[in-house]
């Protein structure tokens, strides 16, 4: 299964319509969404046609392929007009025979990670960085942040596919690539 994991929109109208166009470029059967979806939040620059009503359609539109973990910028009112859930705080995928924990990152980090074992892979976006590190035999990986990434890096999600994550631009172009090896 192909999966298009992305994080920290923020109410960006600009970049959730590359987003979109992302997922239909590339052809993803599931969309992993780690958190931040409407509001830019207090630290934050208002991103680039900061409209989150639009960004209600646009999501709502693939509301289907959605799986979503709640971000520090998501709340109960949110829920209210998104048609899929946002409130969990993290998701266990098993893929590819790969166990994956799935969380926005403001709660667990490489630095205080969730109950995971030794080759076990932890997703987290808020820090808007793409990275990539291995901590106590558990791979930790960020897409960085669609609309407001940080410290010099680019506008982007990630790709996961037969054991592999590919860095993406939203205009598709591969940043980097790692296979996770599996137990």
């Amino acid at each position: 299964m192909k999966w298009l994991i992305a994080s920290d929109i923020h109410g960006s109208a600009f970049y959730a319509q590359k987003l979109v166009e992302a997922i239909e470029r590339e052809g993803a059967e599931r969309v992993l969404l780690l958190g931040d979806l409407l509001y830019h939040g207090p630290r934050n620059d208002l991103p680039k046609d900061y409209q989150p009503k639009k960004v209600i359609d646009l999501l709502n539109a693939k509301k289907e392929k959605l799986l979503c973990v709640r971000g520090n910028c998501d709340t109960e009112v949110d829920q209210m007009v998104l048609e899929f859930p946002i409130l969990s705080d993290y998701a266990l995928i098993c893929e590819e025979g790969v166990r994956i924990y799935a969380s926005h990152g403001h709660k667990f980090s490489p630095q205080s990670l969730p109950p995971l074992v030794k080759g076990d892979v932890f997703l987290y976006g808020h820090t808007h960085i793409p990275a990539y590190e291995t901590v106590g035999g558990c791979v930790c990986i960020n897409p960085g942040s669609v609309s407001i990434p940080k410290e010099d890096s680019h506008h982007g999600y990630m790709i996961f596919e037969n054991g592999c994550f590919f860095w993406k631009t939203l205009e598709g172009e591969i940043v980097r690539e790692e296979s996770v090896k599996t137990d």
